[in-house]
């Protein structure tokens, strides 16, 4: 007998190819930190709310680069009151809200924040990452995948690709756990400032019934989510 959730895979970000394969293991915790809360039968609002993540913190010396968003500030950022309504789902109400401090090492033994918020429902589960990686996003459609496509978003640079969650299915027996692909995903990684300096904003999106997620419900929720997070104007 075994219990079975999907997580993402995407590359948060649009790391270079050295580091894809870093960004991937550590994606696979999006989806298990979630605290999940009981939602009571009726449809009123949603009774979800954020937990998890840290406080925010300085990013390097003060003056030289931006404060860092944390998982909970990511969290309060999406989980909006309209968030169903711009997936096109007014009537659903968020099963689950919780936001991650994460973050992953390279190779090298640099250590890189990707705090992480998600909110799920019933159709849909959406997801906002941030990553302070230091790379540019333009020019990184090339090591996304085929379809990969580079565009303008809110007057950043962005790209918008194809992904896949991946699905792990946990054993109740207490035997080891399985891992295989999951659902198709949808990614939109759009630059930190508009000059493109280093650094993203990340949001996927995937449907629990297997279809392919719509673009447009993507840049939907990306445009009116990313502005609301923290220090977003600063780059502007």
């Amino acid at each position: 007998m075994a219990d079975k959730i999907d997580s993402a895979s995407t590359v948060a970000g649009a790391w270079g190819q050295a580091l894809a394969a870093v960004a991937l293991v550590a994606a696979l915790g999006v989806g298990l930190w979630t605290v999940r809360d009981s939602s009571p039968p009726d449809t009123g609002p949603s009774t979800a709310t954020c937990s998890g993540g840290e406080p925010e913190k300085a990013a390097g010396k003060a003056g030289k680069t931006p404060r860092q968003v944390s998982g909970a500030q990511l969290c309060k950022a999406l989980h909006s009151p309209d968030l169903a309504a711009l997936l096109g789902t007014p009537g659903e109400r968020a099963k689950t809200a919780g936001g991650s401090a994460g973050s992953v090492k390279t190779g090298n033994g640099k250590e890189i924040a990707t705090p992480s918020a998600q909110v799920e429902f019933d159709t849909y589960t959406v997801t906002l990452t941030a990553t302070y990686d230091g790379h540019p996003v333009a020019g990184s459609a090339g090591l996304l995948g085929q379809g990969a496509r580079q565009q303008k978003v809110l007057g950043r640079p962005a790209v918008l690709y194809a992904d896949r969650t991946i699905s792990i299915r946990f054993r109740l027996d207490g035997k080891d756990s399985d891992s295989g692909p999951g659902v198709p995903a949808r990614t939109l990684t759009v630059a930190r400032d508009a000059k493109d300096s280093g650094g993203s904003f990340e949001v996927s999106l995937w449907r629990a019934d297997g279809a392919v997620p719509d673009d447009a419900v993507l840049l939907r929720v990306a445009e009116k989510v990313l502005p609301t997070v923290p220090w977003w104007a600063a780059g502007a």
